[in-house]
Parts: structure tokens; sequence; C-alpha cells
């Protein structure tokens, strides 16, 4: 697989999803609406994914060894995959009750963010679950941090 489509996917895919569950559990706490849930989480997938695709960008310009063309390919590759997986999470939402949207979402997410793992773990020889346990710890730390801090907004506004 090319630097710059490994680079975008793998980026995109990650913060689409941890960026995603974080915001969409941090609304619900707070909130319990199912409208300011779908406006975040159409926010994140335009705003963040133009965000992270600067940044990618500028991160791969100062490493100093790609080309134009892989630069701008792992961009658009960055965009459109936080922009796409991101976008994934609006479906429970529209199929589902806002509590069981959540769940279903945070499965979707953690089974997806798992697979990914193992994937990694088996392109670079390394032991899988090593890997996936890092990944999917950071996700549960994002969990459990946005349900306390969008639960404490609630309560405090």
């Amino acid at each position: 697989m090319r630097h710059s489509l490994k680079t975008g996917v793998s980026f995109g895919l990650t913060s689409g999803i941890i960026t995603t569950l974080g915001l969409m559990i941090g609304l619900h706490s707070g909130t319990h609406s199912k409208g300011v849930v779908i406006g975040g989480i159409l926010t994140i997938a335009i705003a963040d994914a133009f965000s992270d695709a600067l940044g990618i960008h500028i991160s791969e310009e100062s490493e100093n060894k790609h080309d134009v063309k892989e630069i701008w390919e792992a961009t658009i590759f960055t965009f459109f995959s936080k922009f796409f997986f991101s976008l994934t999470f609006i479906i429970p939402l529209l199929l589902f009750q806002l509590s069981t949207a959540v769940i279903v979402s945070i499965v979707y997410g953690l089974s997806l963010l798992g697979i990914f793992s193992l994937y990694i773990a088996r392109e670079q020889h390394i032991k899988p679950w090593i890997v996936a346990a890092e990944h999917l710890l950071i996700a549960l730390i994002v969990i459990v941090m946005t349900h306390y801090i969008g639960d404490w907004i609630g309560h405090e506004i």
C-alpha cells in the first residue's frame, strides 16, 4: 500500500472513530438531544476532516522526504477517510433511539478500531493483542472522560 494512502486512511479512520465517539458521548451525556448529536457529527465530519487533512499535509511537508503528489494524496485521503468514517456514525442515530444509537456506535467504533489494529499488528509482525489493547484503551479513556464531562456540563448549565 502506498505511503500516502496508508497515512491518510489510518489517520482518518482512527481520528474519525475516536473524535466522533468522544463528541457523541459528551453531547449525549450533556444534552440528551439526537439533533444536537447529529449536528455535532456533521460539524466533526466537515471541520475536523479539513483540520486533520491540513495537519497531515503540514506534517508530511515538514518531514521533507515526500514529493508534492504524495503530500496531496495523503491530504486528500485523510480528508475523505475522516469525513466518511465520521458520517457513518449518523446511521445508528437514524435507525435507533438516542441511547441505543450511542451504544451501537460504541460497539461499531471499537470493533472497527480493533479490526484496524489487528491489521496494523499483522503488517508490523507484532503481537496483535498488544496493539489492539493499546488502541482500544485510549478509545475507552476518551469515551469515559467525555461521558463524565458531558454529564458535568449537563448538570451545570
